[in-house]
């Protein structure tokens, strides 16, 4: 494989190598929900150990330490963010960055304890602090959404979300709707909609530099003919 190329910040370039090693970045044809065939799948669920949630988290932070957002806690939706929110507190810690020194993390229960001290949220309590979402992805925007509604609940204010994976794609027509009209990415639709920043650690451009350093010309060339076919007018 050849060397990553050098447009790609570090974080980015080892996080991407982490994906194609682990399988979780692949590239092929996929049936997606909405029903397109894609050219590449990603699978943050493969990131299951020490080494790769090491490596995935750790772009997490870097993406985070790179951006403007100030927050006190991290929020890990249940189930998959969970572990993702706690790991990327750790590796804001091993950044040794004064300003991620008091971080926390929290998630949710899917149900609501009725006993002990209860409640639904497990960690750090959400009222009066400034909250970041820790998730994989955005596909149609439900769970996001329902994390932002369970932070408003608790008292805390939304400043910024954080993804792995940005696919700059439109989201599906709507019934009476074409395809090929122009539309906002799932992303874009809750960046407008809330008015906070949703970052990620990559974009499907970052996927494209990163397949051409490897020379596959041939999944680069379906790459950008989907990319020009499904991006999103955000």
């Amino acid at each position: 494989m050849s060397a990553p190329t050098p447009a790609l910040a570090p974080h980015k370039a080892a996080f991407l190598s982490s994906c194609v090693t682990a399988g979780a970045l692949k590239f092929g044809t996929f049936t997606l929900k909405s029903g397109r065939m894609s050219p590449y799948f990603f699978n943050a669920g493969l990131f299951h150990t020490a080494s790769l949630l090491d490596s995935l988290t750790a772009a997490y932070a870097a993406t985070l330490a790179s951006s403007a957002v100030d927050f006190d806690i991290l929020f890990g939706p249940a189930y998959k963010g969970i572990p993702l929110a706690a790991a990327t507190a750790i590796q804001l810690r091993v950044l040794d960055d004064a300003r991620f020194g008091g971080v926390s993390y929290s998630f949710n229960r899917k149900e609501a304890k009725d006993h002990g001290e209860g409640g639904s949220i497990v960690g750090a309590p959400l009222k009066g602090k400034r909250v970041v979402i820790i998730d994989d992805v955005i596909t149609a925007g439900t769970a996001i959404r329902e994390a932002i509604e369970i932070i408003k609940r608790e008292g805390g204010t939304l400043v910024g979300i954080v993804v792995a994976l940005d696919r700059l794609e439109k989201t599906p027509a709507k019934e009476g709707e074409q395809e090929e009209a122009p539309r906002e990415s799932a992303i874009g639709e809750v960046r407008r909609q809330y008015g906070i920043p949703v970052l990620s650690i990559l974009t499907l451009d970052d996927v494209v530099e990163f397949l051409k350093g490897m020379g596959t010309q041939e999944d680069v060339g379906r790459l950008q003919e989907y990319r020009a076919k499904y991006r999103a007018s955000d």
